[in-house]
């Protein structure tokens, strides 16, 4: 038996998120059909919003209300940190820690040989340009440590070092509460190598 049309389209809509396959879509759409018709009225008005009231900040490449989002014009923000991110989420789990009060900059993703994504396919002019406006002391590299990520950052530091700006990156380690035994070779390695004195 096939399901109505409206809720196979629902499935197929909610089947296009990232991690979510077509069981678990629909396990969606049938708990929202046991909820009360207000929830779905507000999430489809949410869902409506987004299109007409976010906006690309055009500084940072970061999604906003305004242009410029409220950290680039924050002028209490240190105009001499920008910290490189390849995505807006990277962005606001760094913002969520309260220890960083520089300013950003999203590249849009990272160079991915395998799948054929290379500098030109990632915000890297936009980069060079607010480089130019900025004129930053420090570019902070917060990319993940990955494939993807080491190669992005090796080629973004080959392109701002000779602008004599400071080019950092996150530091790598083991992860508060975790065990070493657990630990595998290039993260316990990165542990010793990046050590604090205490």
């Amino acid at each position: 038996m096939r399901l109505p049309s409206p809720l196979e389209r629902l499935i197929s809509l909610f089947s296009k998120l990232p991690s979510v396959g077509p069981k678990t879509a629909e396990r969606y759409v049938f708990y929202l059909l046991k909820q009360k018709p207000q929830l779905i009225v507000e999430l489809s008005e949410a869902l409506q919003e987004l299109p007409k009231r976010i906006i690309t900040c055009g500084s940072c490449g970061g999604f906003a209300e305004t242009n410029p989002c409220s950290i680039c014009g924050d002028s209490k923000r240190d105009q001499n940190l920008l910290c490189v991110v390849a995505d807006e989420r990277d962005l606001y789990v760094i913002e969520e820690t309260d220890n960083y009060k520089g300013l950003y900059f999203v590249l849009g993703g990272t160079i991915n040989t395998i799948n054929e994504t290379g500098p030109e396919h990632i915000n890297v002019k936009g980069l060079v340009e607010r480089l130019k406006v900025l004129k930053p002391k420090e570019v902070i590299l917060a990319l993940n440590p990955n494939l993807e990520g080491e190669t992005t950052s090796l080629y973004l530091a080959k392109l701002i070092k000779p602008s004599n700006i400071k080019v950092t990156r996150l530091a790598k380690g083991l992860p508060t509460g975790a065990n070493i035994e657990y630990a595998d070779g290039l993260t316990l390695g990165n542990a010793l190598k990046f050590r604090n004195e205490i």
